[in-house]
This record gives structure tokens, sequence and C-alpha cells, in this order.
């Protein structure tokens, strides 16, 4: 893993973030699902303007903030789900927001507990939000992960990030992560870039189509 992270680093640059708000980022998350970048960010950016208080999210009629929402898709289930969330981190921490300081384990537990939140969003909170090390696994890093072999094949996700919340070496979780997404979105695509890629003497795909390549010489 420190050789990955040092050919993607060499390969794309240093990636870093600032560490975000645990609250913002366990709703843009939500917003996420199903749904692009842009279109969780623009939907995000509208329900922040429309309701600036978290309180204002949970006391608005849904109809206005599933309006808010629209553009991530799924608004009619996502609009109920976020008003629910942030009741249950009201019932449990005393307001509207999750705590800038939290245990690991109990964080992690509490999160996996409201609705509509799976093992992937709840460790974007701690690794984003929280700095704790934990691997959120995505689309992109299945799909690498499957292409250089250090996620099986046949392997779920949940299990992958099981296990690779341990084997990732301290200090890279959140470094590698952004590097492997950003290798996933530029290079390693659905139809992947393979002549520029860093990373083909460890790939899996690209053995499997070397040959054919060949033999269309």
């Amino acid at each position: 893993m420190k050789e990955l992270h040092s050919r993607l680093k060499s390969f794309y640059g240093e990636v870093n973030i600032s560490p975000t708000d645990p609250t913002e980022e366990l709703i843009s998350t939500i917003l996420s699902q199903n749904t692009n970048d842009r279109n969780r960010d623009l939907a995000f950016a509208k329900l922040r303007k429309r309701f600036p208080a978290w309180e204002d999210v949970t006391q608005a009629p849904t109809r206005e903030v599933e309006e808010s929402i629209r553009m991530a898709g799924l608004a009619t289930s996502k609009a109920p789900r976020i008003q629910k969330v942030l009741r249950l981190i009201k019932e449990k921490y005393g307001q509207f927001s999750l705590p800038d300081t939290e245990k690991r384990k109990e964080l992690f537990k509490f999160l996996l507990s409201l609705p509509g939140v799976g093992p992937k969003t709840a460790r974007c909170v701690l690794l984003f939000s929280y700095g704790y090390p934990v691997f959120p696994v995505d689309t992109h890093i299945l799909r690498v992960g499957r292409r250089l072999r250090f996620i099986g094949e046949k392997e779920s996700p949940a299990r992958a990030m099981d296990r690779l919340d341990r084997l990732i070496p301290e200090g890279l979780h959140l470094s590698l992560h952004l590097l492997l997404i950003e290798h996933g979105r530029k290079t390693c695509r659905p139809r992947p870039l393979c002549e520029v890629c860093p990373l083909r003497d460890l790939c899996s795909f690209f053995e499997e189509k070397t040959p054919l390549m060949s033999e269309k010489v």
C-alpha cells in the first residue's frame, strides 16, 4: 500500500482537503447517494441557503425540503430521511449537530443506526471530519481495487472496508483514499487509459488486455 500511495502521489501530486464539519459531511454524503458530485453540491448549497440552521430543516414542511434538494435526485426519500437524521442527532447529543469530538466506536455505531446511513457514509464522516483511520470504498475505489487485486472480485464493499481499515498504513487513509478516487476518475475509468497509467505492472485488467492487443497487431 505504501508503494501504491507513493506512485499515485508522484503521478497526481499530493491531494489533501481540510477537515469538514461532521454534520455537513453527513448530510452532504446522504445527498450524494445515487447522484454525482455536482448535483450533490448544488443541492447542499440550496438546502443551506433556504434553511440556514439545521433546526430550520427539521421544522420545515417536508415538501419544502424536497424542493430544495430536488436536483440531487430521490428527493421524496432523502428529504424525510435528512429531517429524521437531524432529529435523532438532537435526541442523542442535545443539539442539531454532531459533536466536535467523539469516540470512534461510539460514533460509528450511532451513525450506522441512522436511516439511510451505511458503512461507507459513516466512514466518510469519520475520515473527513474526525480524521479517524477508516477507509470508505466508493465505486471508483472498488473498480481500481479489483483491477489491482487489493479488493477481491467477489468481495463486498462492506467486507473490503472492514479489511482495508486495518490494512492501510497509519497516516495514509485520507491521502490514499483521495488519490485512488483521483485515479479512478482520471485514468482507471470504466474504459481505462492504460497507456498513461503508472500502475500498469500491478494491474490484472492490463495483464488480460495486453495479449488481446498483441493479437490484433
